[in-house]
Formats: C-alpha cells, sequence, structure tokens
C-alpha cells in the first residue's frame, strides 16, 4: 500500500460526500500533508467545462451519451492523477462506483461496458480506499431543499436515487468479498 493513497467518496447526492472530503482536506492541510483534491465530473479546466455541459438542467443526454461525458471528464483527470500518484494523498470526490452506480445500476447502461472504459482510462492506477456515504430517503429530500440552485442530476425521481445507493451497497459488498 502507498503512503500516498487515492482515496474516494462516494455516495448519491445530499449523502456528505463533499462535506467529508472537506474535512478530511482541511486536516492535511493542517497537517501539512501534501494532497490533491478533486471531483468527478470536474477537477480541471476541460473537466470543468464538460461538468457544466453534463449538469446543465437544459441538457438532456441519452444514457450513452452522458456516460461518454463522465468518462471524457475523468480521461482530463488521469492526468492530474498519474503525476500526483505516490507523490500525494489523491481525494476524490466521485470516481468509478459513480459511473457504475449512476449508469449502470441507475440508468441501465452495460456494466461491462464501463468497465472497459474505466479499465482502458486507469491501466494500472488503483484505488486506495473509498468511502461510501448513504442516506435516507427523508434526509436526502431535505438536503436537496437547503441547496441554492439544483442541477438535472438533482432533480431525479427517489426511485432512481434508491436504485443508485442500492447500486453501491451492491459494489461495497463485492469489494468486501474481494478483500476477504
Amino acid at each position: 500500500m502507498s503512503k500516498k493513497p487515492i482515496i474516494v467518496f462516494e455516495g448519491i447526492e445530499g449523502s456528505g460526500k463533499s462535506h467529508h472530503i472537506s474535512v478530511v482536506s482541511r486536516y492535511l492541510n493542517k497537517k501539512k500533508i501534501s494532497h490533491i483534491k478533486i471531483r468527478e465530473p470536474g477537477g480541471n479546466p476541460n473537466s470543468e467545462k464538460i461538468r457544466k455541459l453534463i449538469l446543465n438542467n437544459k441538457s438532456n443526454f441519452n444514457k450513452n451519451t452522458d456516460l461518454l461525458l463522465y468518462m471524457a471528464a475523468r480521461s482530463e483527470n488521469i492526468d492530474i492523477i498519474k503525476k500526483s500518484f505516490n507523490k500525494k494523498i489523491i481525494l476524490i470526490d466521485r470516481f468509478t462506483d459513480s459511473t457504475i452506480a449512476y449508469q449502470h445500476y441507475g440508468m441501465g447502461v452495460d456494466i461491462n461496458l464501463i468497465k472497459t472504459l474505466n479499465k482502458y482510462l486507469l491501466k494500472n492506477i488503483d484505488i486506495s480506499f473509498t468511502f461510501l456515504n448513504t442516506v435516507n430517503q427523508k434526509n436526502l429530500k431535505e438536503r436537496l431543499k437547503m441547496r441554492k440552485s439544483l442541477n438535472r442530476y438533482d432533480k431525479f425521481d427517489i426511485s432512481f436515487y434508491k436504485k443508485v445507493q442500492n447500486g453501491f451497497l451492491k459494489l461495497s459488498k463485492i469489494k468486501k468479498k474481494s478483500i476477504n
């Protein structure tokens, strides 16, 4: 295990990912520990442009276009990850599990396509730790109401979020079995 791990924070909207990654980043700053913090989609200027397109309320992409846009944003972040790999702690707000949970479990995109694209983009980059945040329906609704503005991913039906969160839970069980 690298002393400079890649740590990913996963979960649906309103589950506390961004809060937790900020807390960890502030702690690392306080301890003067070198790290980077990125988000997906987003994380660098090109990925942020793609993020605006994906999350825009006027966007209405089909599920395959949506997947490919997320992968394009990830492709832009891979250079940042590679430059910092084993040199700095890397904190990522959403990553490969989000793609599988949202695009496969939520939208029905072929999981083998997602895995193939991730394998191609990540090559030999392995995640050291993944923290999964979950949220119940009541808290999800309350947290979304508190947001100043909602993007198109904040406006899905509650059944969609349920499918996605269940997808995250399935992924965590699969990973737990592979560790044991």
